[in-house]
């Protein structure tokens, strides 16, 4: 820099020049600093499974599981979602005889053929899930019907890439009719696992219109989201994409794609109401699996189509900058104002009392 020379005398311009920096012979004092960068988010390659359960053939439906997975990896996926009560079946249509203050035979056995084809938690259909996790090397979120001695539950099992086992959520409230055949779940599986990926939990279907289930899920910092439904209705939409804003997490959405072929055809099974009208390629259930993000954007999906694996990148970096502007139990929570209590212990209906005075009850 130079300051202007005085016209009015003949002195020299005198130069005004900066405090000239010692640069260490080592390097310099300050590293330059490149304000473009920054720290580089994992993404994570996530499938959704859109496809239809074996009714009432357990085995089989492992086997289709199995071939989907294998295909799933082999498009370099790290984390598969499949639909609620994939093993086991989903009893759209079925009313098992049910009227108030009525059973009938019929439908008793519907149930017993129901019960044959759920699975034990823990049991060797669960340790074969845990070899294809393992050997497929994927996180894997599968939808079950799980029997516990003579009671039914509508179960999300969870297990990591090195085929372990990691937990179960079994749904709390189930809908309408599923009362009849399904039992509770309690605040004691109602988990998010921390992995290498993510964190991860499941609500299946109706219950991710609870919102205080919701916010126990955000409490305990869940980022993927997995929403296994059985419900294809275009509003569906809607709340997964409101979950994705309100929890600033990616939501995955899995459902399946039925048509009525893929149900014992009449008078093995019959949609009640319906059957006069169905054939066997009538549609049933059309899917709608969804991938969305934080930020409300669809990243796969919905598809309405026919059975699919439906796939997306997510960019992890997306939860922060989602909760920038809103983390429901964070900054914008308000606990001053309104708070949520979970209870998390089991609810076992008998506790038995040793002699030594410890505590037995039945697990779930």
């Amino acid at each position: 820099m130079q300051a202007a020379a005085d016209q009015n005398d003949n002195s020299t311009p005198k130069k005004m020049s900066l405090v000239p920096v010692q640069t260490p012979a080592d390097g310099p004092l300050f590293a330059e600093v490149n304000m473009g960068a920054e720290p580089s988010a994992p993404t994570v390659r996530a499938t959704v499974v859109q496809a239809s359960t074996i009714f009432y053939d357990t085995p089989a439906t492992l086997d289709k599981a199995e071939r989907l997975l294998d295909e799933a990896a082999g498009h370099g996926s790290q984390l598969v979602v499949f639909p609620e009560a994939f093993i086991g079946g989903y009893p759209r249509g079925s009313t098992f005889g049910v009227t108030i203050g009525n059973r009938t035979a019929k439908g008793k056995e519907e149930f017993r053929k129901y019960h044959a084809s759920a699975i034990e938690v823990p049991g060797p259909e669960v340790d074969r899930l845990a070899a294809m996790a393992g050997k497929y090397k994927v996180f894997l979120v599968m939808g079950v019907i799980e029997r516990d001695g003579y009671t039914l539950y509508c179960t999300v099992l969870f297990f990591d890439s090195q085929g372990h086992y990691l937990g179960k959520h079994r749904k709390v409230m189930p809908t309408a009719l599923e009362r009849v055949i399904w039992g509770f779940g309690d605040g004691s599986t109602i988990p998010v696992f921390d992995t290498p990926i993510g964190k991860i939990g499941a609500a299946i279907c109706w219950e991710n219109r609870m919102p205080l289930l919701r916010t126990a899920m955000y409490a305990k910092g869940v980022e993927i989201y997995c929403a296994p439904t059985a419900d294809s209705r275009n509003i569906w939409q809607a709340s997964m994409t409101h979950i994705a804003l309100e929890g600033g997490c990616f939501v995955l959405s899995a459902n399946q794609f039925c048509r009525r072929k893929d149900y014992p055809p009449p008078p093995e099974y019959v949609f009640s109401g319906q059957e006069e009208e169905l054939t066997p390629d009538s549609v049933v259930c059309a899917g709608g699996s969804v991938i969305i993000s934080p930020s409300g954007t669809v990243l796969a999906g919905p598809n309405y189509d026919g059975e699919a694996l439906i796939s997306a990148d997510l960019d992890l970096g997306e939860i922060a900058r989602a909760k920038f502007d809103f983390d429901v139990v964070g900054h914008y929570s308000r606990p001053e104002v309104l708070s949520l209590v979970v209870k998390d212990d089991p609810t076992n209906p008998v506790t038995f009392t040793s002699a030594s005075g410890k505590a037995e009850g039945s697990q779930k």
